[in-house]
């Protein structure tokens, strides 16, 4: 049974509503079961949206592709140096406690995984992954607090468009960093040491 939340703070996919008083961490966790599926936008709190197999693919390829060779020790097999969590809970304020889709810290900057919930240590990588009722939130109302967190690298992954924009965080803003689309490959920031296919992200490649 959920716990009910004034219903001026909890919205559906995408649009948070106008509430007078910012709704808390208690309150997202107040969901019950249900805190997963859904994050504090600008004191909101906003549904996440229902993943389309597109995005679920896209989250799991690209997830694979850089945890593979980067989630583990430096020099075994493969470059290594990162923690990559898929999913995770990471509060960057009070008011902005959000669930990106993948996200990554440097091993040499934060010794252990993080475990804490939420993750208070600022990501040095986050991947959004695109959906059609959250485009607006992924693109600038979160990518807004990235910046200001000086989280240093912010991909966005749109199955929709399929296309991978790399951002590189500067003190005036995100800059372009490097972009592609499907047919192409790349190698991008802060993992340039492995190949990007986009095909292998929005599809099949041949063995």
């Amino acid at each position: 049974m959920r716990t009910p939340v004034h219903p001026g703070k909890m919205t559906r996919m995408g649009d948070p509503a106008r509430s007078l008083k910012p709704a808390t961490l208690e309150e997202l966790l107040a969901l019950a079961g249900d805190e997963r599926g859904y994050e504090l936008i600008g004191g909101e709190l906003v549904q996440r949206a229902m993943t389309s197999g597109a995005h679920a693919r896209s989250v799991n390829r690209l997830g694979g592709r850089i945890g593979d060779p980067f989630d583990r020790p430096p020099g075994r097999r493969g470059p290594g140096g990162w923690w990559i969590l898929t999913d995770p809970t990471v509060e960057f304020s009070p008011t902005e406690i959000y669930r990106p889709d993948i996200a990554g810290w440097r091993r040499d900057r934060v010794p252990h995984a993080p475990s804490e919930f939420p993750v208070r240590i600022r990501p040095d990588w986050v991947c959004e992954v695109l959906s059609p009722s959250n485009s607006t939130n992924d693109t600038i109302k979160k990518r807004h607090t990235y910046h200001r967190c000086q989280v240093p690298h912010y991909w966005i992954l749109d199955p929709m468009q399929e296309t991978l924009t790399i951002l590189r965080w500067t003190p005036d803003g995100y800059l372009i960093a490097g972009d592609a689309m499907r047919g192409q490959r790349l190698r991008a920031e802060p993992f340039e040491a492995v190949e990007i296919d986009l095909d292998e992200l929005f599809g099949d490649v041949a063995e």
